[in-house]
């Protein structure tokens, strides 16, 4: 039994997960076929007396998702946790944590932060789920990850869906100031701590990522990816760019 759980809860010496499998799908379809069930079912979920169980229960999910990576290394010395990767300095970390909240509370300043947090920012983590690469689907950091990295975006388009929010440009420039600050953070632990590369600012990470192609010069590479992440915010708020102009034209005739 021991030799089990030091596996399940451990991680391979060599490569084990591969990108564009169906161990890499998978997840990421289950997710978008969850988020159309809930655009599908909006109406019923919203009148239903259940609806506040459901979101609770959601959020429930989220922070078990998050706390049990940290249970994980309490419970397995053999994995050597330390600062050096394990501290919760993260958007996708924080993302969870206020997707949670926004869901018990249906706070639209949550919902602000998030909505563009996941679309600039953790849309990466699916695209190349780097933290994977020595666990495969049969270790528990797998199931982890992904329940972590997907739940956030069935919060957030549940809210758009079942409560009817959305983003503006207030929230876009609240949310972008939040990812500032989570950067100086970041830069100041790596700064601190030998190794540490917080939100992969301090260098390309050794697995396969889509940050591969930033250059190692860290001027660089910040402005590189302040670039891209401003762009990502843009693009995020361009379907309700689209959707309030379609409505003021509809209006005007």
């Amino acid at each position: 039994m021991k030799e089990f759980f030091v596996y399940f809860f451990g991680q391979g010496e060599t490569a084990e997960f591969a990108l564009f499998t169906p161990a890499h799908f998978l997840p990421v379809l289950l997710m978008i076929a969850t988020i159309l069930l809930i655009y599908r079912k909006r109406v019923w979920i919203r009148n239903s007396r259940h609806e506040e169980t459901l979101r609770f229960a959601l959020a429930f999910m989220l922070i078990v998702s998050d706390m049990s990576y940290y249970w994980r290394l309490v419970g397995a010395p053999w994995l050597q946790p330390g600062p050096v990767e394990n501290l919760p300095i993260g958007v996708c970390t924080w993302t969870v944590i206020f997707s949670s909240f926004m869901l018990a509370g249906k706070k639209q300043s949550l919902f602000d932060i998030c909505y563009f947090w996941l679309l600039s920012g953790s849309l990466f983590a699916l695209i190349t789920p780097t933290p994977l690469t020595y666990t495969g689907f049969t270790r528990f950091r797998y199931y982890q990850f992904w329940l972590e990295h997907t739940l956030g975006y069935i919060a957030v388009f549940y809210m758009i869906f079942v409560h009817g929010m959305r983003p503006t440009i207030k929230s876009a420039i609240r949310s972008y100031a939040a990812l500032v600050v989570m950067a100086v953070i970041a830069y100041w632990v790596n700064s601190m701590i030998p190794g540490a590369n917080y939100l992969y600012m301090a260098r390309p990470e050794a697995a396969p990522s889509v940050l591969d192609i930033l250059p190692p010069n860290f001027a660089l590479r910040l402005m590189i990816m302040t670039l891209v992440i401003t762009a990502m915010y843009v693009l995020a708020y361009m379907p309700w760019y689209f959707k309030d102009k379609r409505e003021k034209q509809m209006a005007a005739m």
